[in-house]
């Protein structure tokens, strides 16, 4: 059992925060969405990575289970410790120092700490782009971003987190640090740590700092709100986007009239780009290393060819700033408008692009036939594969009174949902983690030999399971 004393010895361990009052740590316990409250002995700010070393070389020495946390908005629970009281979070928010911009090598060294926007404000300054992009970029943080592997709206040009980095430094469940911080794109020497350590979920050690891909800033921006009639004829249309406008297809959203509709109800001073309702919209993003005149002559060129198809009945394009961001908006503000709402059940699925509108048509048959009345919420990075496939009460059902009746419906609808996912190819987790929210779920549609190859790589890195125990495998 830890002690006072004991934490005397973490105190002199390393140099910054120590937090042991509750109301201190309290803020630290629970996760973004409030549904995972935890315990700990306290919570450590190191300044340093050398510090946050020597911070795990004492949870080392003492058996203490180690919590790594960034800007704690996490979907899954990852973040958190568990009810026990024996781990230690290990916050990661003094780590905030943006290190070096090498412009002619593209490349950004950055600290765990550094907030996704201070990343893409540094990017700025230096004339670069840092193209991901988050509902959370003002709190969340790299470390837990690349711990995650998060994903975003521009994915189907840049990549995800994992394609973003270069290199990284890491604290070893040992309490080692391992510098790996090189700003090379081509580098065979040996297997691969830095893809260990991105997505592990704080599960192999703590990401202290990372070398990040720059791009160049795109000349101009456009984008269009565009009707279409199904799923099927928004991937067709994907098609159409990537023959003719290539990489400078930078985003390809698919939304729901369900969603523009909460967003509408929730959302002063939203309004309906087009004349008329459509079932279904894309919101598509255009980067052009030109001018704004050349991406709109691209963007109104492929419009007039989806209309012409019968893959569109409509669009709307932005012409201002004000208007690029009014249309942003409305796929913004589709998560913050559910919650509004009320309880939601949530799937971050990833499929075969090809595989959604099939998905979507039976996958939404088969709960409308075992749970009727239900509201499917589907909007996502159709460009990539990536929907949230999410669940709303019925309409008039929405109050505190209906919702443990709700509630209760999670586990056999995520059954339902991830059972079709895999039917499909697909994942149940695209770009939130497994945590603990879908740890379990995840072993069921795992093969035993991927299993015991995962099991294999955290006993090699963490042979007394103290990094982020519980998460990820259990």
């Amino acid at each position: 059992m830890t002690t006072t004393a004991s934490l005397d010895t973490l105190r002199a361990a390393f140099a910054g925060r120590l937090l042991t009052d509750a109301g201190d740590i309290a803020p630290f316990l629970t996760d973004w969405r409030g549904k995972w409250t935890g315990a700990a002995i306290a919570v450590a700010q190191p300044d340093t990575a050398a510090d946050v070393a020597a911070v795990v070389r004492w949870c080392h020495a003492h058996r203490v289970p180690v919590v790594p946390q960034g800007g704690n908005t996490g979907l899954s629970g990852g973040a958190t410790p568990d009810a026990s009281g024996r781990a230690l979070v290990l916050s990661l928010a003094r780590l905030n120092r943006v290190r070096h911009v090498d412009v002619q090598n593209n490349t950004l060294e950055v600290e765990a700490g550094v907030t996704l926007l201070q990343v893409q404000e540094a990017a700025r300054e230096a004339g670069r782009l840092f193209p991901l992009s988050l509902a959370a970029q003002g709190t969340c943080t790299i470390g837990g971003n690349l711990a995650t592997n998060a994903g975003g709206v521009q994915v189907l040009r840049y990549g995800n987190a994992r394609e973003l980095c270069l290199g990284l430094e890491v604290a070893t469940a040992e309490g080692e640090l391992w510098s790996g911080l090189r700003g090379l794109r081509k580098d065979n020497t040996g297997y691969d740590l830095r893809d260990l350590f991105i997505g592990s979920e704080g599960t192999l050690g703590v990401i202290t700092a990372a070398v990040l891909k720059l791009f160049p800033q795109p000349a101009a921006r456009a984008v269009a709100f565009v009707a279409v009639p199904s799923p099927a004829q928004a991937v067709e249309l994907l098609q159409l986007a990537q023959a003719r406008l290539a990489s400078s297809l930078t985003a390809f959203e698919l939304i729901s009239d369900t969603c523009i509709g909460l967003v509408m109800k929730h959302v002063p001073g939203s309004r309906r780009p087009l004349a008329d309702a459509s079932p279904w919209y894309v919101l598509l993003e255009i980067s052009d290393a030109h001018d704004e005149a050349h991406a709109n002559e691209a963007l109104e060129g492929l419009l007039e060819a989806a209309l012409e198809a019968g893959l569109a009945t409509d669009a709307a394009l932005s012409t201002s700033l004000a208007q690029f961001e009014q249309l942003w908006a409305l796929r913004e503000n589709i998560s913050e408008s559910q919650g509004a709402e009320g309880k939601t059940i949530k799937h971050d699925i990833a499929l075969p692009i090809s595989r959604i509108p099939a998905f979507v048509e039976a996958t939404d048959a088969a709960i409308a036939a075992a749970f009727p009345g239900l509201r499917m919420v589907v909007f996502g990075h159709l460009g990539d594969g990536n929907l949230h496939y999410n669940v709303s009460p019925p309409e008039g059902r929405t109050g505190p009174e209906h919702a443990a009746a709700f509630v209760a419906l999670e586990g056999p609808l995520n059954q339902l949902v991830h059972d079709a996912v895999a039917a499909a190819g697909g994942s149940i987790s695209a770009e939130h983690g497994l945590g603990v929210l879908r740890r379990d779920e995840a072993a069921r549609y795992k093969s035993p030999v991927e299993r015991r190859m995962q099991q294999a790589v955290k006993q090699a890195l963490d042979p007394l399971g103290l990094m982020n125990p519980g998460k990820v495998l259990g």
